[in-house]
């Protein structure tokens, strides 16, 4: 079992800058890949970035490149996702995500994040 809690959310202004953070339960955190995605109202839930377990490769969505940066620290069992240069259409429900496989994954509850114009 993994347990993933996020924070880092709320309001940010146009152009800001924030940092979403999610710390996972238990010692196999390093064992899997994890992602964060978003879900805005109405719309589907969608993949904004992902990182393998080990790092090395990173894939995010055309919407966040070169404005959001996905890491993870191992040892502190923790994934971020700085987000720089948020706009209005960033707003949504962060969600993070572990990943081992289709049967093997975890949700966290979930951080709002707001960009005000």
């Amino acid at each position: 079992q993994v347990q993933l809690v996020e924070s880092g959310g709320g309001l940010v202004q146009l152009g800001g800058s924030l940092r979403l953070s999610c710390a996972a339960s238990g010692s196999i955190f390093r064992l899997y890949a994890m992602a964060w995605y978003r879900q805005a109202p109405g719309k589907q839930r969608e993949l904004v970035a992902s990182i393998t377990a080990t790092g090395r490769i990173i894939n995010y969505a055309d919407s966040v490149k070169g404005r959001f940066t996905i890491s993870r620290d191992n040892a502190k069992n923790t994934v971020y996702l700085q987000m720089n240069s948020p706009t209005p259409k960033d707003t949504a429900v962060y969600y993070c995500n572990a990943f081992r496989a289709t049967n093997d994954q975890y949700w966290g509850q979930g951080t709002q994040v707001t960009v005000a114009s």
